[in-house]
C-alpha cells in the first residue's frame, strides 16, 4: 500500500458515531454499562459515557435505551436537563443480569477497542518510520564521553528499530546508552485503554509504563464539536513507551497475564512497549534461561508479529513493533548460538574507556561536583590505583571515586581536591581487596 492510500489515523481516530463504529459487539456494550451503573449505584447518562469513554449520543443512549427496554435498568429522576441528565439504577432483573455478567469478567472502566482496531493502529504509528540523523545522535549522547566509532554503530541501530544486542564488562555504561536511545524515539502515539477479543479484556495502558500527554479531544464530555468531529476518547496519547526489566523477567511475564479474580488479561511487557522501546537489562540473570528466553523472540524478530494465547488456549497475532535491545554484561557466545545472533540486527561492544576517555569522564564529573581538577593527583590515581594494581578503568569509577572523595572531604572537614590521602582513602573503601 503506497502511503497516499493509506488511512489517516484521525480518521481512524475519530469517535463512534454508531455503535457498530466502536467496532464491539452490542452485546458486550449492554454488559459493560450494566456493570458501571450497578457498581455507580446511580448514574447520569453522562457519567456512563464518561466511565465508558464513549459519546452520549447515538452510543450510550442507544445502550441505556436497550437495557431500559429489556428492564434491566430504570431511570430514577435527572440531574440535569435533557436525557443526559437522567439517573439510572439497576432493577432486581438487572441485578440477575449483572452475577451472570461479573462470573465472565469484571472489567469495568473504558470500552475496550477491537484488535483489528489496535493493529491497524499501531501500523500507522510504528517506530520504524522514526529516522534520526547523525545531529541528532551527537546531541542526544553529548552529556556522555562517548567515541565516534560508537556512535556509528549506534546511529544505524538505532534506525533499524527492529534489535541491538549490547554487551561488554560492567560498568561501562551500556544501560545509560539505551536510556539515551530512548530519548531519542520522539513523538507522541496513541495508546488504548484496553483491548478486547472474543469478549475478553486485555489492559494495555497503564500509568507506571505509559506516560500520558494531554489528549487532544474527549469524545464523551458531551458538550463541544460536532458529532465525530472528535477523537475517540478510548485512546489516550503518550510518549512512545520505554520498557525496562531486568532480572525479574520470566516467560510466563512475556504472555498475557490472566486475573482469575477479576478474569480480565494484562498486556505482556511488549505489548505495552509497542511503537517504542524494550529493554531487557541484565540479560543472562534472568531466572528463566537464556536460551529459552531468548527462542521465545524468534518468531518476532523474523515476523514483526506476536502470538499470545487466552485461558482458552486460542493464540492471538498481535504486532511486534518494538526496538528490543539486549543488555548484558556476559560473552554473548555464553548466553546463546550464533544462529540466535543472527536475528539479532545490531550487536554492539560497550567496551572499557580509554585513558583519554577516563580522564575526560574525570574532568567533567569534577566539574559537575564542584572540586577542582588536580593534573597531579589525577596522575597519581592512574598510575598507583590502575597501571600498578593491574586494573581496568570504567566508565563509572570516575563518579563513584568522587563522590567517595567527597565523602571522605566532609568528615574531615578538609577541601575535596585530589590529594594523595584522599585518593588513597577513596580507592579504599570503594574497591574490594581480594
Amino acid at each position: 500500500m503506497n502511503a497516499s492510500d493509506r488511512p489517516d489515523l484521525k480518521t481512524l481516530l475519530r469517535e463512534p458515531r454508531s455503535i457498530e463504529e466502536t467496532g464491539l459487539n452490542p452485546a458486550f456494550l449492554y454488559d459493560l454499562a450494566l456493570k458501571t451503573v450497578y457498581f455507580g449505584g446511580e448514574l447520569s447518562g453522562q457519567a456512563i459515557a464518561n466511565s465508558l469513554q464513549l459519546p452520549y449520543a447515538n452510543v450510550i443512549d442507544q445502550v441505556l435505551a436497550f437495557l431500559i427496554k429489556e428492564e434491566f435498568a430504570a431511570i430514577t429522576g435527572s440531574t440535569g436537563f435533557g436525557e443526559r441528565g437522567y439517573n439510572h439504577v439497576v432493577t432486581q432483573k438487572g441485578s440477575a443480569k449483572v452475577q451472570e455478567v461479573l462470573a465472565r469478567s469484571q472489567y469495568i472502566g473504558p470500552a475496550p477497542i477491537s484488535l483489528a482496531s489496535y493493529t491497524q493502529i499501531a501500523q500507522l504509528q510504528t517506530i520504524g518510520e522514526i529516522v534520526i540523523r547523525k545531529t541528532e545522535i551527537r546531541r542526544a549522547f553529548s552529556h556522555l564521553v562517548i567515541s565516534d566509532a560508537m556512535l556509528r554503530r549506534v546511529g544505524p541501530a538505532v534506525n533499524s528499530a527492529r534489535s541491538i544486542f549490547l554487551y561488554g564488562p560492567p560498568g561501562n555504561g551500556k544501560t545509560t546508552i539505551a536510556e539515551t536511545i530512548a530519548t531519542l524515539l520522539s513523538g507522541n502515539i496513541y495508546i488504548p485503554f484496553a483491548v478486547e477479543v472474543d469478549g475478553q479484556v486485555i489492559q494495555v495502558f497503564d500509568h507506571l509504563n505509559h506516560t500520558p500527554i494531554q489528549n487532544e479531544a474527549s469524545a464523551s464530555d458531551g458538550s463541544f464539536g460536532a458529532i465525530g468531529s472528535r477523537l475517540d476518547a478510548r485512546w489516550i496519547l503518550c510518549r512512545r513507551p520505554f520498557i525496562v526489566t531486568g532480572g525479574e523477567l520470566t516467560l510466563e511475564s512475556l504472555d498475557l497475564i490472566f486475573d482469575p479474580v477479576s478474569k480480565n488479561y494484562q498486556a505482556p511487557y511488549q505489548m505495552k512497549a509497542n511503537s517504542g522501546m524494550f529493554l531487557i537489562d541484565d540479560f543472562g540473570r534472568q531466572q528463566v534461561s537464556p536460551r529459552d528466553l531468548l527462542n521465545r523472540w524468534i518468531v518476532p524478530l523474523e515476523k514483526r508479529i506476536d502470538f499470545l494465547t487466552l485461558q482458552t488456549g486460542k493464540k492471538i497475532e498481535v504486532p511486534f513493533d518494538v526496538l528490543i535491545i539486549f543488555s548484558t554484561n556476559l560473552n554473548p557466545t555464553d548466553l546463546v548460538d550464533d544462529a540466535f545472533l543472527r536475528r539479532i540486527r545490531h550487536k554492539i561492544l560497550v567496551p572499557n574507556p580509554t585513558w583519554d576517555e577516563f580522564r575526560e569522564i574525570f574532568q567533567r564529573v569534577v566539574s559537575q561536583r564542584g572540586v577542582s581538577f588536580d593534573e597531579e593527583g589525577f596522575k597519581y590515581l592512574v598510575l598507583e590505583h590502575y597501571i600498578k594494581a593491574k586494573r581496568e578503568p570504567k566508565t563509572v569509577h570516575p563518579r563513584d571515586l568522587v563522590d567517595q572523595i567527597m565523602d571522605l572531604a566532609k568528615y574531615s572537614e578538609v577541601e575535596p581536591r585530589l590529594t594523595k590521602e584522599l585518593v588513597d582513602g577513596a580507592v579504599e573503601a570503594y574497591f574490594v581487596k581480594l
